[in-house]
């Protein structure tokens, strides 16, 4: 709201009269009209928006002041207080969830059917699915490295050796998953020495670690595969790590309150750990009684509490790289979730704890 729209009468320097400057009763937008001060304010006749330079002495009593002057005195309360202060607790609290729902949950259920139709139908063609996720993972991790770091991680003897290591581990278990990783990590240091050498040693230690953390951990599962009843290992393990990851998020965005780790991943709880160890291991007991072939309840508990353990401490894992990275996902390929390394976060690490365990347990 401007001065003209408050109805202040003529002033010195918009044509009107002089007599009109000291009527009573009225309070002129600009300056005072006692002698000095008249002289004063003859110079504004140029400037175009007078009301903006004087204040109204007699309400004030100082020199200057900003426009507006006592016109606007009932609008002074009113600034703070439309400042929205009281609310952000609310919307921390929805922040907590960490992503879109309806978008997880579609890409989850799609995911998920396309996980079931080739385990159950053709295990070669859930190889496949494995490999596909593999090489899109090295892709996003070297290209965030890149981006945010300038480390050049060679992709293409890494995408290589990766499609190659878990073929490896599915034909020729875990003997055939290390040579094949010894094999890649040779091909990243010589395909390295097509370029200068500076950052040489950055670069290959950058790549051989990626061979190491999707890849060859990814392998696991495919050597899981290779029993009589892989598939149902193989869904208990994504089971078990789902459940977990469900039972963190449930039971940490209704009851968290005490941070697990607040230097690496703020929304994680104390809480959300204990939801997501007591999910984890009902669905292992129940898992291990009815899906895996000679199989206890017992054994499940302690499979269960022990994906609970490698899932977060996995997540906890890929949160460190991203924050030292400085990005919050580590790609858009799926909506609600981010790009495959964010999925793929917990079910890495937690791929050759559920191998050892069944073959502890029932055997290979």
């Amino acid at each position: 709201m401007n001065d003209s729209s408050w109805g202040a009468p003529p002033q010195a320097g918009f044509g009107g009269p002089p007599e009109m400057a000291p009527v009573q009763g009225r309070t002129p937008a600009g300056p005072a009209y006692d002698g000095p001060a008249a002289q004063e304010t003859r110079p504004m006749q140029v400037v175009p928006e007078a009301p903006e330079a004087g204040p109204d002495q007699d309400d004030r009593g100082a020199g200057t002041a900003p426009s507006g002057g006592p016109l606007f005195r009932d609008e002074l309360p009113q600034e703070p207080m439309p400042t929205p202060t009281p609310e952000p607790p609310q919307p921390s609290r929805k922040k907590r969830a960490g992503r879109d729902l309806r978008a997880a949950i579609g890409v989850g259920v799609g995911l998920g059917a396309v996980i079931i139709a080739s385990l159950f139908v053709v295990k070669a063609a859930f190889v496949g699915v494995i490999v596909v996720a593999v090489v899109v993972g090295l892709w996003e991790l070297t290209s965030r490295l890149q981006e945010q770091k300038s480390i050049k991680a060679p992709l293409v003897p890494l995408a290589v050796g990766g499609a190659a290591m878990v073929i490896a581990g599915y034909v020729r278990g875990a003997e055939g998953a290390w040579v094949t990783m010894a094999l890649t990590a040779l091909a990243v240091l010589v395909w390295r020495m097509t370029e200068p050498p500076e950052n040489y040693l950055r670069d290959v230690t950058a790549g051989v670690f990626a061979a190491f953390y999707v890849p060859f951990l990814a392998t696991f599962v495919a050597m899981m595969l290779t029993a009589d009843d892989g598939p149902q290992r193989v869904l208990t393990f994504l089971l078990l790590t789902v459940v977990s990851d469900t039972g963190a998020y449930a039971i940490g965005w209704r009851f968290g309150k005490h941070k697990l780790a607040p230097r690496i991943s703020p929304g994680k709880t104390r809480e959300g750990l204990f939801g997501a160890v007591s999910f984890a291991m009902v669905a292992g007991a129940l898992c291990m009684q009815f899906l895996i072939d000679d199989g206890s309840w017992w054994q499940g508990l302690l499979v269960g509490l022990a994906v609970a353990a490698s899932a977060t401490l996995g997540d906890l894992g890929e949160s460190m790289i991203k924050r030292d990275l400085g990005i919050k996902d580590m790609g858009t390929l799926l909506p609600g979730h981010g790009g495959i390394m964010d999925r793929l976060d917990s079910l890495l690490p937690t791929a050759p704890v559920v191998w050892l365990l069944l073959v502890l347990f029932v055997g290979s």
